[in-house]
């Protein structure tokens, strides 16, 4: 089955004009300030969430007299995320604070690199329990993933740029 070049340019054409109509509708989405808002509310969670993981599981090295392999990946992980997760809370209380994001391209890679050594040290924590169990959230912190961008995706994509943000409705006080 023979494919006519000029059919199959045209249609090149058409999916990249779409993939710049959407990436452009993204990019706006973005800007929203409500969308940036609920990011910054996400963030919180997060860094509060790893921090408070952290803790946890270092807790029982810092007695140990010896440690293997995967608890020191997972101390030294540790000792280097929970630092940076604690400037990321202060930086997310300035976000809240003027209600925007910061472009900051610092904040992003740190954002990404403590994102990253919490997870490598939740992976080697339950790695120096059991290696099934390591490469069990290994494995499931990837499906995680996959299905919070399949899932933000989906809602992104339904949401219509005409389409408010959603608004928590006002308590009425008249009644």
């Amino acid at each position: 089955m023979a494919v006519d070049p000029e059919q199959h340019a045209v249609q090149i054409r058409q999916v990249e004009e779409e993939a710049r109509r959407e990436a452009e509708r993204i990019r706006q989405a973005a800007q929203e300030p409500e969308q940036q808002r609920e990011w910054i509310r996400q963030n919180n969670v997060i860094y509060g969430g790893l921090i408070a993981i952290g803790l946890v599981l270092v807790q029982p090295f810092l007695t140990a007299t010896t440690l293997d392999r995967s608890a020191k990946i997972c101390v030294i992980a540790f000792s280097v995320a929970i630092p940076l997760l604690a400037a990321l809370v202060l930086v997310n209380r300035q976000e809240s604070f003027r209600r925007r994001a910061t472009d900051s391209l610092m904040v992003r890679v740190t954002q990404s690199i403590a994102q990253m050594l919490a997870f490598v040290g939740v992976v080697a924590g339950f790695w120096h329990i059991t290696w099934l169990a390591g490469v069990g959230f290994l494995v499931s912190g990837f499906a995680a993933m996959m299905v919070h961008s399949a899932g933000y995706i989906r809602l992104e994509r339904a949401a219509t740029p005409a389409e408010p943000a959603a608004q928590p409705k006002p308590a009425d006080d008249a009644e």
